[in-house]
């Protein structure tokens, strides 16, 4: 079973921290839910239709969406393989989509079918709901990617972009990989002007904000996992020396003339 057919599939969720939870909310009115996350108990302020299970109840489902970060993918798909409907779409919504694929591919049965996929916004961002946010969907094996992206489309709202691991992956590096690193960054010059700010300035805290709270394996995931993030890293950072540079020498430029405007004023 699939999203889009008549029969409502079933839907499990491994894994149930902050993006988890956030799945669950926007996926509870549509299916019927079950959710496993070995690492820590299930709120209780769990939506309806959200039933509590183990790994092996979640992986029954016609489809199974793995909420874990990248260095825990292997143990989890070691405990749902055995457990695995066969016909079931596996769906990852990792911030990277190499590594999660070559996995997927590499150890999941051949019999199940599997879907990349990366919600663009986390639980901040969606605070206000998702609709129009993107997700970014790459189809690694079998056919029912379409129907569910009609459904995120359709039912979700959501601006689904098609790419492939490698695409998005050297998109991300730019895209999550900077805001996350300048965020970083930022975090730790604080403290920041509160009340003396231009526009810009506070664009650019409003941007850091979104991210601050994210968990520490997020970063590390965008950064480390992401085979195309330390090019992009170094590559900033080069520019960033190149303009260090730049404003030395016209500093060093203006001494002579800034010698001669205090001689004359003595």
């Amino acid at each position: 079973m699939t999203i889009g057919r008549k029969t409502t599939p079933s839907i499990g969720i491994i894994g149930f921290g902050a993006f988890g939870r956030l799945i669950a909310r926007h996926l509870a009115p549509h299916s019927p839910l079950v959710v496993s996350d070995p690492c820590q108990s299930i709120p209780q302020e769990s939506p309806d239709r959200v039933v509590v299970s183990d790994a092996r109840g979640a992986a029954r489902c016609d489809i199974v969406i793995l909420a874990v970060p990248v260095d825990r993918m292997s143990a989890a798909i070691a405990e749902l393989k055995p457990h695995l409907r066969p016909g079931a779409v596996v769906i990852d919504v990792g911030s990277v989509k190499i590594e999660p694929a070559r996995i997927m591919l590499a150890e999941l049965p051949e019999n199940v079918e599997i879907i990349g996929t990366h919600p663009l916004f986390g639980p901040q961002s969606a605070s206000r709901g998702i609709a129009g946010l993107k997700m970014a969907l790459c189809p690694i094996r079998g056919k029912s990617w379409r129907r569910i992206a009609a459904f995120l489309r359709q039912k979700l709202k959501l601006d689904v972009i098609l790419t492939t691991p490698d695409a998005h992956d050297r998109d991300m590096a730019m895209v999550q990989g900077l805001t996350h690193l300048v965020a970083k960054i930022l975090v730790r010059m604080e403290p920041m002007p509160g009340r003396m700010t231009t526009r810009s300035f506070e664009l650019l805290m409003q941007a850091t904000e979104m991210v601050r709270h994210d968990a520490p394996g997020v970063f590390h995931a965008i950064e480390r996992a992401n085979p195309h993030a330390r090019a992009v890293r170094e590559r900033f950072f080069a520019h960033a020396q190149e303009i260090t540079r730049e404003l030395e020498r016209g500093h060093e430029a203006q001494r002579p003339a800034a010698r001669e405007i205090e001689a004359e004023i003595a």
